[in-house]
């Protein structure tokens, strides 16, 4: 293996490795396929990647399905809301870590704890007799999660030649689609058949599979760096600033709830501004500058989950309320937008010229906002149709542009900095998911929605919800053509 190749693998390469990859890029733009990733070079790799996000996508649809079963059993029905809150800020905390641990310990060694310290908290919730003792549990697997994600994504560009990189994105997408849909089910047979018990223990020989392949495939040659101290402060004030935004939907006050997401988002600033001024920092410096393509694009990676966050809330709650649907069925049409971002995300794989990469890009927000709109209109003329179209228009936003504005992000990133803020792009789409769920839920609680009833005045209060998520579209759709134009050069062109 040639120098070069090896400071690429270690997820560090030199300026001039970087250089001599965007050069070569052109030539090679086109000639990679899916069946690459089946090679032997490639094959035990993309196992581990496709794993570790199966573990976070399966896990998140087993638990909340499987939750009411544990709740009929031990109790603790009022706190099940904090199963899912705790749950995103560990993982977000921990994915913010991600990075500078991969640089002080090394990919692999961090992957292997991480996922041990997802089993554990897999076995103490399976376990518990206390809902409690399953936050706890829950608290554990976040942890866990968060920096497996987040180092996934870190070592996608340091182990696929960028010419697969949106390929990699395709497969991970299709696993999220597998896991919308089979998800679900197999939870509920679990459940039903066994035990919620065994439907939390299933993800344990799964993760023991991903430490096996981890181990013989995050074998990276790193410069493990010593001696750098974690910022405390920024990682204090990001979990106060998550927990405020997430309690918000708990609290059963407009008000209060208003004052808690206004107050997390400024402790979750805050949190930003520490973080630049400490001498080891969490996220690259640039970040959420207006003046660089990773600041942008961050930018972008953060708000494109906040609008999508609504008809995470409220699709399925919608069709069951105004149209009549059962769990099932809502349910099935709810992983529409899943199934079509898998299609699209796999469809646009093989584009290689850096223009039509960076117009994918722009695409994306703006597809979104039509998306949503559509899906508003559904609801306000109670027409499935417009529903299911305005779904597959959202999904297709996010198949068009997240593999290419992922990698983007990855290419522009100085060498040092490409580690964070490769692990930064799955814990930013977690925040964003779930900021804007908190937005969410004051603009249906301020509309009545929770007690809405199959009425004509309850499409109207539908469709105001998700019109006012289009409201983060419009930045996100000026955000993606500065980045795009910022990065010009940067994406790699095909001959």
């Amino acid at each position: 293996m040639t120098d070069t190749a090896t400071d690429s693998l270690a997820g560090t390469p030199t300026p001039a490795a970087a250089d001599s990859i965007r050069e070569a890029e052109p030539a090679a733009a086109d000639a990679g396929g899916w069946l690459d990733l089946l090679q032997p070079a490639h094959l035990a790799t993309t196992l581990m990647l496709s794993m570790g996000v199966a573990l976070f996508a399966f896990n998140g649809f087993f638990v909340s399905t499987v939750l009411p079963s544990a709740i009929a059993e031990i109790g603790g029905g009022h706190l099940i809301a904090w199963s899912v809150s705790l749950y995103l800020i560990g993982s977000i905390v921990a994915g913010v870590t991600a990075a500078q641990l991969k640089q002080r310990f090394g990919a692999r060694r961090v992957l292997v704890v991480a996922t041990v310290l997802f089993i554990v908290g897999t076995v103490v919730a399976a376990l518990a007799t206390s809902m409690e003792q399953v936050l706890l549990g829950r608290v554990a697997q976040g942890l866990g999660e968060g920096v497996v994600a987040a180092i996934c994504y870190a070592l996608i560009p340091a182990l696929f030649p960028a010419r697969l990189v949106p390929k990699v994105f395709g497969v991970e997408a299709l696993v999220w689609t597998c896991a919308s849909f089979g998800g679900p089910f197999a939870a509920g047979w679990l459940a039903e058949s066994f035990s919620w018990r065994i439907a939390f223990l299933i993800n344990v020989p799964f993760a023991l599979l991903f430490i096996v392949l981890a181990v013989f495939t995050a074998t990276t040659r790193e410069k493990v760096l010593e001696g750098s101290r974690m910022p405390v402060s920024p990682l204090l004030f990001l979990s106060l600033g998550m927990l405020m935004v997430l309690a918000s939907g708990i609290v059963g006050n407009a008000l209060l709830s208003a004052a808690l997401v206004f107050a997390g988002l400024a402790l979750l600033g805050f949190s930003v501004i520490r973080d630049r001024l400490s001498p080891s920092s969490l996220m690259p410096h640039s970040a959420f500058g207006l003046s660089s393509t990773v600041g942008t694009g961050l930018w972008l990676v953060l708000l494109m989950p906040v609008a999508q966050a609504t008809s995470s809330v409220y699709f399925v709650f919608g069709l069951q309320r105004s149209f009549g649907f059962g769990p099932m069925a809502a349910g099935g049409l709810g992983a529409v937008m899943a199934m079509s971002w898998s299609l699209v995300a796999v469809l646009v794989a093989h584009i290689g010229a850096g223009s039509a990469r960076r117009r994918s890009i722009e695409a994306g927000p703006v597809l979104q906002c039509g998306g949503m709109l559509l899906v508003a209109l559904g609801f306000h003329q109670g027409s499935l149709t417009l529903l299911i179209v305005g779904q597959i228009v959202v999904g297709a936003a996010f198949g068009a542009s997240w593999a290419f504005l992922s990698q983007m992000l990855m290419e522009a990133s100085v060498a040092k900095e490409r580690d964070k803020t490769s692990g930064l792009i799955p814990t930013l789409q977690s925040a964003g998911f779930a900021i804007g769920a908190a937005f969410a839920g004051l603009a249906g609680n301020s509309l009545g929605l929770a007690e809405a009833s199959s009425d004509g005045k309850t499409g109207v209060a539908f469709a105001a919800t998700f019109v006012i998520p289009v409201l983060w579209t419009i930045p996100a759709m000026l955000l993606a053509r500065r980045s795009t134009r910022l990065a010009h050069g940067v994406l790699p062109q095909s001959s």
